[in-house]
């Protein structure tokens, strides 16, 4: 693969860069250059909100269209970015290391299907209604679009979490500039191709890939009316600070170090849960934000429980990404490697016990690999209990009783995801519904588009998906008639 791009996508076209700066992106499994595309700097961003300004200011344009026509567009690009499915998968394997039987489902299916769910929702949704005053007459209460939105977009899901922001705010009729991270940044452009296909209206969509600083200015843009974020706690608090002095909208998408609690009448068969237990703590080679990567295991089945998660991480292929038969390849960068190293280094220090993994894997020394890790005895006042690795490290938690089991759990500065294992469904949502998180699943767990998504604590503010994802893009206005 060597892909090299010259120009930015901003207000319909393609347009030369501001500066002759460029981003390299590396393959994860090879260390091997992918290509180069240009490095957004200030002035780029001026031209991309300046699109996207125009854009929404328009008397006729995107915010004036009606929902269903916008609705119509929509499904047009989910249709092309279909069409480009094989090249969405193969970019952000190559890029972050997902293994491409991962992004064959979850970087090219499920971005397309959220936007057809909120075409559907476009059309759907009461954009305006009248209701009774209570003194007297009425009012009609409309839900306008919030503007021009600055989308900010990690590289773990680069293309379905550029799409949680994308599809609500294009059905809202707001208008966007992404700002891609710098280590997925081929995939961007082939979003980019899949709106000009697609007949998106010029400057409904702005992509410009950057660092840091730049996104920086972005969120403090003045013509910006809005900011989603997707990343880490402290880059997100740094986000939350500006857009609070501005009084400007935002959502942010943070850190998590879920619970996955196994009850004491789980199933424990892998080939029966295997497949669901890895979804949900061990998916894209633990580089998932809301992972149960604390595991809370009765005391009375502890050594079952070990046992069954030592079996599950070395039963996991590790390889190179673009195997399909890859089922843990290698972390995004190097220096995301470092971390994960040091994390471990620091659980071992703890007294903590390393039942398997902990180390690089045998043959391969090229690309950023990492063996899923298991730790059994951790106290959930350590390093490893509390802090987000994000890699394939777990931390196997005894508990005493229920009452024990949701005490650990809500013992976190985060409340992003979160399960219940258990062969009774109602116990397990009811002790689900102790659990302070924003999401929770019983036996399973993967983001419905259909339900709100998001955290609590340091898990971030706000919600993605479902009704209320939409209803985020909107601001009310109330006429009194």
């Amino acid at each position: 693969m060597d892909l090299r791009y010259d120009t930015f996508f901003i207000g319909g076209a393609w347009v030369r860069p501001s500066t002759d700066r460029v981003i390299v992106p590396v393959d994860a499994s090879t260390e091997e250059p992918l290509g180069s595309v240009p490095e957004g700097a200030e002035a780029d961003v001026d031209a991309a909100v300046a699109a996207a300004r125009r854009a929404f200011d328009d008397a006729t344009g995107w915010a004036a269209w009606e929902p269903a026509r916008r609705a119509g567009v929509m499904e047009r690009l989910a249709e092309e970015i279909d069409l480009r499915a094989d090249g969405f998968a193969a970019r952000v394997s190559a890029q972050n290391g997902m293994p491409v039987a991962v992004a064959r489902q979850l970087e090219t299916g499920y971005p397309s299907a959220v936007l057809r769910y909120y075409a559907g929702l476009a059309r759907e949704a009461a954009f305006v209604d009248t209701r009774p005053g209570l003194l007297g007459g009425s009012v009609e209460v409309r839900r306008h679009p919030v503007g021009v939105v600055a989308a900010i977009v990690p590289w773990n899901f680069p293309q379905a979490l550029a799409m949680f922001k994308i599809a609500p705010a294009m059905a809202a009729g707001c208008t966007l500039v992404i700002k891609p991270s710098p280590e997925t940044v081929l995939d961007a452009y082939l979003l980019a191709e899949a709106v000009e296909a697609a007949g998106v209206p010029a400057g409904v969509v702005n992509i410009v890939p950057a660092g840091r600083e730049v996104g920086a200015y972005l969120v403090a843009h003045p013509s910006v009316d809005k900011v989603a974020f997707t990343g880490s706690t402290p880059a997100g608090r740094a986000i939350a600070e500006t857009c609070g002095r501005l009084l400007r909208p935002v959502t942010l998408e943070l850190g998590g170090k879920s619970a996955a609690i196994v009850l004491d009448d789980a199933e424990l068969d892998l080939t029966a849960i295997g497949a669901g237990l890895f979804g949900s703590t061990l998916l894209n080679n633990g580089q998932t934000c809301f992972l149960g990567t604390r595991v809370l295991a009765p005391r009375s089945r502890y050594g079952e429980v070990v046992d069954a998660f030592t079996a599950l991480a070395e039963s996991l292929p590790v390889g190179p990404a673009a195997d399909p038969e890859t089922r843990i390849g290698p972390l995004a960068t190097a220096r995301q490697r470092e971390r994960v190293e040091s994390a471990v280094a620091t659980g071992r220090a703890s007294g903590a016990r390393v039942t398997t993994g902990g180390g690089r894997p045998k043959g391969l020394d090229r690309g950023w690999f990492f063996e899923p890790t298991v730790f059994a005895d951790v106290d959930n006042g350590s390093f490893i209990a509390r802090e987000e690795v994000f890699g394939p490290v777990l931390s196997l938690i005894p508990y005493d009783g229920v009452d024990d089991a949701v005490r650990i759990a809500n013992d976190s500065d985060f409340g992003l995801g979160g399960t219940v294992w258990t062969a009774d469904p109602e116990r397990g949502a009811a002790v689900a519904r102790r659990v302070r998180t924003g999401t929770i699943g019983v036996n399973r767990y993967i983001p419905d588009p259909a339900a709100p998504f998001g955290g609590v604590k340091s898990s971030g503010l706000g919600r993605e998906l479902g009704p209320e994802g939409l209803a985020a893009y909107q601001e009310t206005q109330s006429i009194y008639l």
